[in-house]
């Protein structure tokens, strides 16, 4: 029995021994937990506060300023944008330069007397008009969070700016939800988990692509082939966008058939942003494949990105809800720019050019990473 634990006290003194010379995989024991913890913590926040909004007043008027004043003071919005049509609002929420619109109408202050007049109790001149709310918000409801924060404001009091009760009976803004009126939070969820899943599949397929040849004992084999380096980066990441290209007709597909999720976008355009994602994708798989020594550490860099990826990218959370140092985290997320961009594709139908700034990005993104990869891989060579 002695003997026994003995055997066993030598094996744990070696693991751990094993464990402090390996750096990659101690480092990731204190970062894992720590980075999760902070991500929860700070970054992740239902509590959704200065949603960029725009405001299209047809009033122009001192008071429907103060109206745009007394909604702002909430801090549930922030108007960061001025239309002058309704057409020109349309395509900022196609875009995603805004979540909502405000729209105030002309007669803005007759229906502000309207409503005061009948919470007094005094007579109207007709039923039709007491009922009319004092504004609308037209709201992007792709993103229920959103969706369903901005319609918390339906009923919001103006006891305050107008120095008189109001009706309760009418609804203070009329709300209308745009591409997703029922709010199911599924039409949100399914073209987020198709970032989310090449995001896993892309990466981690190619984050061993370059420690799998070393283990194997082939990199002499490639050293001595007329192989450049971007040459071997190059091909080794090909064969993975028409696995990539499968996953997401799966995906899509199954999510039409099977939860009725709407497909609004061009097949061209869902092609074009998902071919600059999974390029992204994997370009940073293979960075991450020039740093690893094992398999083992690249499916531990490969988690470490993943968990952000999940959690800041606005599959799980609204990207409003962040603090700002969270956001810039997410900014430099492949992940970020492409749920953006296949939401705006798939249930908006926007063009990818419209979002330029993500669809940039991406290409920004994997030309700097590629030639990083190359670089990376010249030197371990020399």
């Amino acid at each position: 029995m002695k003997t026994s634990l003995l055997r066993i006290q030598s094996i744990v003194i070696k693991e751990l021994l094993q464990l402090k010379r390996d750096k990659m995989t101690f480092g990731m024991v204190i970062m894992i937990p720590l980075v999760q913890l902070l991500l929860f913590a700070f970054a992740i926040n239902t509590n959704i506060r200065d949603i960029p909004v725009g405001v299209l007043d047809h009033s122009q008027t001192s008071l429907s300023r103060i109206l745009q004043q007394t909604v702002s003071a909430t801090g549930i919005v922030k108007f960061t944008h001025s239309y002058t049509s309704i057409e020109e609002a349309q395509i900022a929420i196609d875009s995603n330069k805004v979540r909502a619109v405000f729209i105030i109408p002309q007669d803005v202050s007759q229906r502000l007397v309207r409503s005061s007049s009948v919470g007094l109790g005094l007579p109207a001149s007709s039923k039709q008009e007491t009922s009319r709310p004092v504004a609308q918000w037209l709201v992007d409801g792709s993103d229920t969070m959103i969706a369903s924060t901005i319609k918390s404001l339906r009923n919001m009091p103006l006891t305050e700016l107008l120095d008189k009760p109001a009706n309760r009976n009418t609804a203070t803004f009329e709300t209308t939800l745009l591409y997703n009126p029922e709010q199911r939070s599924v039409v949100n969820i399914v073209p987020g988990l198709v970032a989310v899943i090449l995001t896993m599949t892309m990466i981690m397929f190619t984050s061993a692509a370059i420690v799998r040849e070393q283990e194997r004992g082939n990199m002499e084999m490639l050293i001595t082939t007329p192989l450049a380096p971007l040459e071997l980066m190059i091909g080794k990441i090909v064969p993975y966008i028409f696995i990539g290209a499968i996953q997401v007709a799966i995906i899509l597909g199954l999510g039409y058939w099977v939860f009725n999720v709407p497909f609004n976008g061009g097949l061209t355009q869902l092609a074009i942003a998902t071919f600059l994602f999974i390029c992204a994708s994997l370009v940073l798989g293979l960075v991450i494949s020039t740093i690893a020594k094992s398999q083992l550490q690249s499916m531990q860099m490969t988690v470490f990105v993943l968990l952000p990826s999940i959690l800041l990218s606005g599959f799980m959370f609204p990207y409003e809800g962040m603090p700002l140092a969270a956001q810039y985290i997410a900014e430099a997320l492949p992940a970020t720019h492409f749920i953006r961009l296949i939401r705006g594709v798939v249930l908006r139908d926007v063009a990818v050019v419209d979002m330029s700034f993500d669809m940039l990005w991406l290409i920004t993104f994997t030309c700097f990473g590629l030639l990083v990869a190359a670089l990376r891989f010249k030197k371990s060579l020399d």
